[in-house]
């Protein structure tokens, strides 16, 4: 069955993939330029991760929907196991939200464009003044129910296990009193990790868990190691027994 999956990969998947994302991001970037931002910068991507998994026939298992309400703005957080974590968050999450992400994929070709066109927020820290820049757009972004997306350890994992959160993402809930929703994701470590990029995909089933919010009861620094060690412990609650424990990543 591993050969058929890797010739199924090779002839049929990973064409329809490419030509999927490149359709998908043209579709981004015109639909927010002439039209409605919220709903092309979601649904089309949406739509992007859900059909890429199941080109691949991943099953996915979502609980903890009814944990976050409509309307309602929110900071979520969540582990970083591959690159797959993306499909399942786009595709799944059922959720209008904007990414948090490194500025370098600025230059991905397609994804890029269609990421700045949909107002993702690019994190830049080559300076006070672009730090600065990227926690305004953040800051202008969080109201009238929309939520951010942040992986709060800055990298992909390279053992399954998780690594040491950054405080930005707690420290923006922090400034404007938003409660956190941390979410579980279990799967993608184990269909590509870190370490095997561009490589085979391996057939595995994904698990996305929906914590409970997390709401502030102060404000300052208190609150923001509080939010961060609760949203950690949260987490790891819900991966295998296999990647619980903190391994500390190479590039950290």
């Amino acid at each position: 069955m591993k050969l058929i999956y890797r010739i199924y990969q090779l002839f049929v998947a990973l064409p329809l993939i490419a030509v999927w994302t490149v359709f998908i991001s043209l579709t981004v970037g015109i639909g927010c330029t002439i039209g409605n931002g919220h709903f092309w910068g979601y649904y089309p991507g949406k739509w992007w991760g859900n059909i890429i998994l199941k080109i691949l026939f991943i099953p996915v298992k979502v609980t903890g929907r009814e944990n976050i309400r409509k309307g309602e703005s929110y900071v979520i957080v969540s582990n970083h196991q591959g690159m797959f974590d993306i499909f399942l968050i786009y595709g799944h999450l059922c959720r209008n939200f904007k990414w948090m992400m490194k500025h370098q994929l600025r230059k991905m070709p397609f994804v890029g464009f269609a990421c700045e066109k949909a107002h993702h927020i690019f994190v830049d820290r080559r300076g006070p003044k672009k730090v600065k820049e990227t926690y305004d757009k953040a800051r202008a972004t969080l109201k009238d129910g929309m939520s951010l997306v942040v992986f709060p350890e800055g990298a992909r994992t390279f053992t399954g296990h998780m690594g040491e959160f950054k405080r930005g993402a707690f420290m923006l809930a922090d400034e404007l009193s938003l409660p956190v929703v941390p979410i579980t994701i279990n799967g993608a470590f184990d269909i590509m990790p870190r370490t095997k990029d561009w490589h085979w995909v391996s057939w595995h089933p994904m698990t996305l868990t929906i914590h409970k919010p997390i709401y502030p009861k102060t404000q300052g620094l208190e609150n923001i190691k509080t939010t961060m060690d609760k949203s950690y412990e949260t987490i790891m609650s819900a991966l295998p027994e296999k990647y619980r424990g903190f391994v500390e990543n190479p590039d950290q």
